[in-house]
């Protein structure tokens, strides 16, 4: 994975799910390999989607959830703002995809990122010069 990379909040919420110990090892690698490098970013979208996710999906107590997502000030976060919320809306139209995954998309564009790490974006596809990749597929 050369070069920057956006993660997803699914690579964030399997690196807590212990059901799912082949796609937590994965993510852990993959979390861990992009702290070091300095690589990995994320949005403010992807800390309060993580923050649900394990809160409800998983069972994670809030306070250990808000503990984990100190955890993620490693990575460069993109702020969601007005303007990332009008790309994300004219990338939903043109590209047919959900307003929340244009606005992942348009996220990891602005902070210059050729990867987004996700599982649920469709593999291979390039949408606003970004490469989605499912690391788990």
């Amino acid at each position: 994975m050369p070069g920057r990379v956006f993660l997803d909040a699914n690579v964030l919420v399997h690196a807590q799910d212990a059901g799912a110990a082949k796609k937590q090892r994965v993510s852990r690698e993959i979390i861990a390999r992009l702290s070091s490098s300095d690589d990995g970013v994320i949005s403010t979208q992807v800390l309060q989607e993580f923050y649900v996710a394990v809160t409800r999906k998983l069972g994670v107590p809030p306070l250990a959830a808000k503990g984990i997502l100190k955890t993620f000030a490693v990575f460069e976060t993109v702020q969601v703002s007005p303007a990332l919320i009008q790309e994300a809306v004219d990338c939903s139209i043109l590209n047919q995809l959900s307003f929340w995954d244009a606005l992942i998309l348009a996220a990891a564009a602005a902070a210059g990122c050729g990867v987004v790490l996700s599982e649920d974006l469709k593999p291979g596809q390039e949408i606003l010069g970004v490469k989605v990749q499912n690391p788990f597929g």
